[in-house]
């Protein structure tokens, strides 16, 4: 960061307002999982037709989520985040007007530009941050996921306080005034942003052809970091959207009461994301996985478990019932804010990998794994609803997390295991025997040997790995 007055104070004041802007986009991008209940019942509308106008607002949101990166490196994020406000105004003025079912669904899609601004933040903040406090910075930015729960707690008041009242420009009241309120409060953040930020912006890959910016994604790690998003930001999105309707159908609460229990997994997941960063900054971004994945494995290994009990027929024809089993709403909504938890520490811990491995293309980089982690929050609400179908249990939503984490935490755990063996072949005797008279082995532990290093190996790596026996031999080999 530039030595200069306006640096921390420019940083400050980008932060500040691109963290607003976020709030805001995501609460317009997710606030179907609010409004998806009154327009089912008015449309008369499916689960899965419901579904899907929750399903396309998320795609919008996640596949311009890469060159929207890109752009912001190249002229910079205040430019990108105005057009942005303004462009998703439009269409959610419009959404207060739709009458039918497909033009829903072709607004649901416009609107869920809005998503987009996440890899628009993630780069203007990077830009704006030193390295030693990237995380943090990101982590603040990201708690801006919170605005998943502000049309938790304003729209039902709204939708039943305002029924059958008509406003300004021949708005509607009910479940229709919500978008209303969001566009006009979208262009006023646009003009606050145009005025509060520093108009001479940073452009980190200004000069930087776009072959280069693009050339990290053949890298397979930016891959992975991708898919380990789909796990925490992708359900995340998902669960925001899905929660409300899973909390009225199963366990028979109103809307309002719904929304409220919504916000208990909205809130962790969200504001925890600054201590996931900080966490990340301290003690490594790789440790931060390793407890996400954990505590998600456990939390939704019990939510998937369905209601009921085993039936076993004895030899005189007798039956007889063993091992009942029934989640009541307590539990589950304990259990779903420790998801949103892990989650919120997850999300960080991602992100921070970004800046670290890739600093020069942080908006290319941020926007694949971003576009990736949303494209998850596009399948997997139909994928709910198919689920649930085939399956014939509501709780088969949280099979579906388990066994996306289970894959997540495989490939790391996996990842880290190959980089040991392949980067620091004299640690092998550290955490298994070695086999008898290896040669291998046996060289790895002289002072000459110099193992190869692995095309994983990262300052990252060692500084979360680290140990003082590798400390130890690296003295040695030097």
């Amino acid at each position: 960061m530039s030595g200069s007055s306006a640096g921390p104070s420019g940083a400050t004041r980008v932060l500040v307002m691109s963290t607003t802007a976020f709030t805001v986009m995501f609460a317009v991008w997710m606030m179907f999982g609010i409004l998806g209940i009154p327009i089912r019942k008015e449309l008369g509308l499916t689960d899965v037709e419901l579904a899907w106008i929750s399903a396309v607002a998320i795609l919008n949101g996640s596949m311009w989520r890469l060159p929207a990166g890109m752009l912001t490196d190249r002229i910079g994020g205040r430019k990108v985040t105005i057009a942005m406000l303004f462009a998703t105004a439009v269409p959610a003025y419009f959404v207060s007007q739709a009458t039918s079912y497909l033009m829903l669904l072709v607004l649901a899609f416009l609107v869920g530009f809005a998503g987009n601004l996440f890899s628009v933040g993630i780069a203007w903040n990077a830009a704006w941050y030193p390295r030693d406090r990237q995380g943090f910075a990101l982590g603040v930015f990201g708690a801006g996921n919170v605005g998943a729960s502000v049309t938790k707690f304003i729209g039902p008041a709204i939708i039943t306080g305002t029924a059958g009242a008509t406003y300004i420009f021949g708005v509607d009241g009910g479940w229709r005034l919500v978008p209303a309120i969001y566009a006009v409060l979208l262009v006023a953040i646009a003009v606050l942003t145009w005025v509060v930020t520093p108009h001479h912006d940073r452009m980190p890959g200004r000069s930087q052809p776009v072959a280069a910016m693009l050339t990290p994604l053949k890298d397979i790690r930016v891959w992975r970091f991708g898919f380990y998003y789909v796990a925490v930001f992708g359900a995340y999105v998902a669960l925001s959207v899905w929660l409300p309707k899973y909390y009225v159908d199963n366990f028979g609460v109103d809307l309002w009461t719904a929304a409220l229990l919504t916000a208990t997994f909205i809130f962790p997941a969200s504001l925890l994301r600054p201590l996931g960063g900080w966490f990340s900054d301290k003690f490594g971004a790789r440790r931060g996985m390793y407890f996400t994945f954990t505590v998600m494995l456990v939390t939704s290994g019990l939510l998937m478990m369905p209601n009921g009990h085993l039936v076993v027929q004895q030899a005189d024809g007798t039956q007889t019932e063993h091992w009942n089993y029934t989640m009541g709403l307590v539990p589950f909504v304990v259990l779903v804010f420790l998801l949103g938890c892990a989650m919120g520490i997850g999300k960080a811990a991602v992100y921070k990998h970004i800046p670290e491995y890739f600093p020069r293309s942080v908006g290319a980089v941020g926007g694949l794994v971003g576009m990736l982690g949303g494209l998850g929050g596009f399948f997997l609400p139909p994928l709910f609803a198919y689920t649930k179908e085939w399956l014939g249990f509501a709780s088969s939503t949280f099979l579906v997390i388990f066994l996306l984490t289970l894959a997540c935490a495989f490939w790391m755990h996996w990842t880290v295991v190959h980089m040991l063996h392949h980067g620091a072949p004299h640690l092998s005797a550290y955490f298994e025997p070695p086999p008898p008279h290896n040669p291998l082995v046996e060289a790895a532990h002289t002072p000459a040997s110099t193992p190869e290093s692995s095309p994983e190996s990262t300052p990252e790596s060692t500084n979360t790995s680290r140990t003082d026996a590798d400390k130890q031999a690296t003295e040695a080999r030097a």
